[in-house]
């Protein structure tokens, strides 16, 4: 799958079966979905998981939180656009897939 398909899945009504957790949980959160992202961010504490964690909490306002998991990701918390960061983190996550 490559990130076109991947946006295209978009107008389904649940991911593609063959994503990974990460990639699901990015799919729930483009789909308006946050709380259902955060339940899969929250099942582990892998470098992936926390990432998207961070995401979760810099997109829903809560900065400190998002600096903390950034942290725990092992990454600084971004300048880009919240859509740019989704992009980019969907496209590294296909790559490991």
């Amino acid at each position: 799958m490559n990130f076109n398909d991947f946006a295209s899945s978009l107008t389904q009504d649940s991911p593609p079966a063959s994503c990974s957790p990460f990639l699901k949980a990015l799919w729930y959160d483009k789909k308006g979905n946050w709380h259902q992202a955060h339940e899969i961010a929250q099942e582990a504490n892998s470098t992936a998981h926390c990432l998207i964690h961070a995401y979760l909490h810099r997109k829903e306002g809560d900065v400190s939180n998002a600096r903390y998991w950034y942290n725990r990701a092992g990454k600084p918390m971004p300048n880009t656009a919240l859509d740019a960061e989704w992009e980019a983190m969907v496209k590294e996550l296909l790559t490991r897939s």
